[in-house]
Parts: C-alpha cells; sequence; structure tokens
C-alpha cells in the first residue's frame, strides 16, 4: 500500500480539514498529516501516541514501516537534525529514516473528529458512572466545527465521586487521577482532552452547569479558578486522557486495511 493510500484511510475518520478549520476558527496552531515520507511502500503499520523511542524499536521489531501518531512528530520549527543533543527530535527521525520508517500524526483533526478522541474521553467517563456503552447525554460542545468539535458538557448517572475516581482509573487504565474540591456526587460533567483545562474551559464548565471538570494538565490558577466556581478538578495524564480515544481510532483503522497493525502504549506515561 503506498502511503498516500493510507493516509487517504487515516485522513476519512479524521479530515485534516477540521484541523485547519479548528485554528483558523479558534487561533490555534497545528502540524497533522504525513509529516515524515520514507518513500517505501507500506508494509505494516504502529500505532503511538507519540513518536517515543520505544515505539520506533518496536515498528523495528514488528517490521512496520510507518508509525501513526496523536502528538505531531513534529511540530514547531527543526533549526537542525543532529543525533545526541539534548532535544533527541533529530535523532528519532534519523533512526526512522534510516528503518525505513514514514510518520503520519492526526492531532486537532482526531481531538476533534466525530467519535475522536475529546468525544472517546466523554464516552469513557460515561462509561465509568455505569451507563455502558451509553452516549453523553444533554450535550454542550465549547468549540464546535462544521463535524464535531472540542470540549464536552454533558449529564452522567449521579454518582459518588469517589466511585467516580475509581472506576475512571479502570476505564483508562490509570493508577494517576488527582482530585480537588468537596462535592460528594456527580451528575454533570465538563471533559477536555489533552491539554484542554484553561480558564475558558472552567468557564463553559460553570455555564454548563458541571459539578466537575476532567482534563490533565492544569495550572494552579486553573485549579484556583475552578474550586471558586464550586467546581471539583479531577486531573488525569494528559497520555490517559488521550491514549482511550487513540486505541480506538486504532480499531477503526485496523479494520478498514490489510496490512499488519500494532498498537504500543508508553506505560510510565499512564
Amino acid at each position: 500500500m503506498k502511503l498516500c493510500e493510507f493516509y487517504k484511510i487515516a485522513n476519512e475518520i479524521a479530515p485534516k480539514a477540521l484541523s485547519d478549520e479548528y485554528c483558523e476558527k479558534y487561533g490555534a496552531y497545528d502540524n497533522s498529516g504525513i509529516l515524515v515520507d520514507a518513500g517505501e511502500e507500506i508494509t505494516g503499520v504502529l500505532f503511538s501516541l507519540d513518536l517515543s523511542f520505544a515505539a520506533i524499536e518496536k515498528a523495528i521489531q514488528n517490521k512496520a514501516n510507518l508509525i501513526v501518531t496523536h502528538h505531531p512528530a513534529i511540530y514547531g520549527k527543526i533549526d537542525g537534525i543532529r543525533v545526541g543533543d539534548f532535544e533527541p527530535l533529530g535523532e528519532k527521525l534519523v533512526v526512522a529514516l534510516k528503518n525505513g520508517i514514514s510518520v503520519i500524526s492526526m492531532h486537532l483533526n482526531l481531538d476533534a473528529a466525530t467519535g475522536g478522541i475529546d468525544e472517546s474521553l466523554a464516552q469513557g467517563i460515561c462509561l465509568s458512572v455505569g451507563a455502558g456503552t451509553r452516549s453523553p447525554q444533554n450535550v454542550g460542545v465549547m468549540h464546535p466545527l462544521s463535524l464535531g468539535g472540542y470540549g464536552r458538557a454533558y449529564d452522567v448517572e449521579k454518582t459518588p465521586l469517589d466511585r467516580l475516581i475509581e472506576n475512571i482509573k479502570k476505564t483508562f487504565k490509570t493508577e494517576r487521577v488527582c482530585v480537588y474540591g468537596k462535592k460528594k456526587e456527580i451528575e454533570r460533567v465538563a471533559s477536555f482532552c489533552g491539554s484542554g483545562a484553561d480558564g475558558e474551559s472552567v468557564a463553559f464548565a460553570y455555564e454548563q452547569g458541571a459539578d466537575a471538570i476532567i482534563s490533565s494538565d492544569f495550572k494552579h490558577h486553573v485549579i484556583t479558578l475552578a474550586l471558586e466556581k464550586n467546581l471539583t478538578v479531577i486531573a488525569l495524564t494528559h497520555y490517559a486522557s488521550e491514549n482511550y480515544g487513540f486505541e480506538k481510532y486504532y480499531q477503526k483503522i485496523r479494520q478498514s486495511i490489510a496490512l499488519p497493525c500494532a498498537y504500543h502504549t508508553d506505560e510510565i506515561l499512564l
């Protein structure tokens, strides 16, 4: 399979146009798409949230010559590609290219896509309150797009906070969940995958009548603001908040192509 043929399938599920629309509409920056083209026919694919050294090694072991990441393998300007720098991006790119490995990154488009990472986070939280596979109800979207969007508020079955936390750990396969706040029961949640917790997110959660805000990478002043608005803060690791939805994306692609596919999780980051 040619790289462009694979990318067409990947793009149908999470169109790059959504990233472009999001950046234009909400003033964001992104770098999604085919970021490394080693010029080889694709014979195997590895999915990994990040272009980590462990993911590259697993791709080599599996004879996979395409890595699909969520976080952009190349995000900003590169002023040089050198092995041995403190910032290891150059070394990763050298190793990937030496082994004929191409890289595709699906970032904001996959965050915002229908059934994408942000929506999957909300679905996982609903699952954690015992709602089975029921979709989130009474949904508000903070940043709507022509399809999908980012940041969601929704009703959940009323559940004790401590039970919700324990179930979130099971659903998202993490032991690292930090909680601030005193609410004993939760029945409406606002969630934002990745590092989406900021003042705008808190305002959206408060206006939507949420009991809790769930995200990752909270800054101190954001936690303080949320608590002052009587919102319980539930902080997952960045990795856990997105790996759940990215694995669902992998399953969709795996069912759409005949190539060998594998999934890599950097467990230390969960």
